[in-house]
């Protein structure tokens, strides 16, 4: 049995949990109100934030507008995009742009002073603002991070992790958390999750392995509802270096600047620009097929690859690589959830006083495909309109009911299961195989239950989506439906759902010779 749960007095400050790019700005908008920043690494550390090569996107140029911005990003999410919050996502970018530059952050800039503003897929204008030539996530982080730690009214707790929300009458009141001394409980009537993405769960991913959806399983065991969980965005350019975690990013500005995809041949197979799920599908078709993929850029960039992109240079290089001279073997992996907790247009989940923004929410402005480099708008805007969102709600102070701590979370059991059955291209007889196998775990107590919780909520809603639109394809159901629809489902429901499935002995449907294309190839 664990011991009880020590209690750390927050005089009614707002707790945020996760250290990324929108746990950041959400703390720093609220200055100056008392916010407690939990974080279970080191602050800035193992954030995908940091990791972000690309960069941010924002309708600066002269030759751009909100309204280009605007129509690339609903072209991107096929469909399932959120007209209003896109149109208030690329409006607000300038603005965040801005505030972050009055935090510290320099982005990129010509001799003029004016912006270096870089070209990514799916989009017609340059407008990727870079920081560092392919460090922008880092050099964001950086500067937040030391913003952070200057704030008198932000009180960081590093190497705590979050395990479950307390409740009391329906509403939040509570985060418990294992922090070095024991399981400890911060007793808050607000409580924003800012944990990042699902890319953990799968074996080949960009992301850092501590991103398997905790957050989400603590909204999800709360009784806050996700959405859209089975769009996930596969990167198709990581570097197919084996046993890498995670596996490092070939940037899609490299792309940009006109390097190309080619196969052992020298064969062109893809435009390099298409949306990023076309792009990944073709890769792993060549994959699948028996050849390897690589990334030209001898050509273009060429000789300046290394004053352009230095970071990725230097990951070559310790890969015995000059991209320069050398074609990049790549793979698609994991890159970016577009789903996850379902919040409204202020970041406010369907549990009373939770609040999502970053990663770890369901905005409905990707859709079913994230335009490249809104990432990291998102999270700068949406951490801006939380916060401002949370100072207008006003609760009692919590008596919260304190959840028995459960183990800490492990997903190694339910990698395989995901990296299979929630890949590039999915099947059916895949997800229901997967879905009775991740029932039993998530309804168990050991420390794969919240990553299979997480994952039987995607695989429930990847099975129920019969039809292929953006990061989800669909083998067995390739046509895109003539009606768009969002998925939103709570963890009750997809256990049910689960159930229902499991007891008509679908989940026991042997399986198929090759149900869905490989993630990677190694040499």
């Amino acid at each position: 049995m664990s011991p009880p749960a020590a209690l750390r007095d927050t005089g009614g400050a707002v707790v945020v949990v996760g250290g990324g790019l929108a746990g950041l700005a959400c703390a720093l908008h609220l200055a100056p109100a008392p916010v407690v920043l939990l974080t279970a690494a080191p602050l800035g550390a193992e954030a995908a934030s940091a990791l972000a090569q690309g960069g941010m996107a924002a309708a600066v140029g002269a030759d751009d507008s909100t309204d280009l911005h605007l129509a690339d990003t609903l072209a991107a999410g096929d469909g399932l995009c959120d007209p209003e919050i896109a149109a208030l996502v690329v409006r607000e970018a300038p603005e965040a742009v801005a505030a972050l530059m009055s935090r510290g952050v320099r982005f990129d800039c010509g001799p003029d002073g004016r912006p270096l503003l870089g070209l990514e897929a799916a989009h017609c204008r340059r407008r990727i603002l870079h920081m560092g030539g392919d460090a922008t996530g880092a050099g964001i982080v950086r500067a937040l991070v030391a913003a952070v730690r200057a704030a008198p009214s932000i009180t960081v707790h590093e190497g705590v992790t979050a395990l479950r929300l307390a409740t009391h009458d329906g509403a939040v009141a509570g985060v418990l958390a294992r922090a070095a001394s024991g399981p400890v409980l911060f007793p808050a009537s607000r409580v924003v999750i800012a944990t990042g993405g699902i890319g953990g769960l799968y074996g080949a991913t960009t992301n850092p392995p501590g991103a398997f959806g905790q957050g989400l399983a603590l909204a999800a065991r709360a009784g806050a509802a996700l959405s859209d969980m089975e769009f996930v965005q596969f990167h198709p350019t990581a570097l197919d270096l084996p046993g890498a975690a995670p596996l490092p990013l070939i940037s899609e500005a490299v792309r940009g600047e006109g390097a190309t995809l080619i196969d052992e041949t020298g064969a062109r197979f893809i435009d390099e620009l298409a949306p990023r799920d076309v792009v990944a599908r073709a890769v792993a078709r060549q994959l699948a097929a028996g050849h390897r993929v690589f990334l030209d850029a001898r050509t273009r960039p060429g000789a300046g690859f290394a004053a352009r992109f230095p970071g990725i240079a230097a990951i070559c290089r310790d890969a015995g690589l000059d991209p320069a001279r050398d074609p990049i073997p790549v793979c698609p992996a994991a890159h970016y959830h577009m789903g996850g907790i379902a919040v409204d247009a202020e970041g406010r989940a369907s549990l009373p006083g939770l609040w999502a923004c970053g990663e770890a929410a369901s905005t409905g402005l990707h859709g079913a495909n994230r335009l490249a480099s809104n990432s990291l708008t998102e999270a700068a805007v949406f951490g801006r309109i939380v916060a401002e969102s949370l100072g207008g709600y006003a609760a009692p102070a919590p008596c919260p009911a304190v959840p028995a701590l459960p183990a800490m979370p492990d997903p190694a059991t339910v990698r395989p299961l995901v990296s299979r059955a929630l890949g590039v291209t999915r099947d059916g007889p895949a997800l229901r195989e997967a879905i009775a196998r991740l029932l039993p775990m998530a309804m168990g107590d050991g420390p794969q239950a919240d990553p299979a919780a997480v994952a039987l909520i995607a695989a429930v809603a990847a099975h129920d989506r019969e039809e292929s639109r953006g990061g989800h394809y669909r083998a067995d159901f390739p046509a895109r439906a003539a009606v768009a629809r969002r998925s939103r489902l709570t963890l009750p429901e997809a256990v049910a759902r689960a159930r229902g499935l499991t007891a008509s002995g679908a989940g026991q449907i042997p399986r198929p010779a090759d149900p869905s294309l490989p993630l990677r190839r190694s040499a």
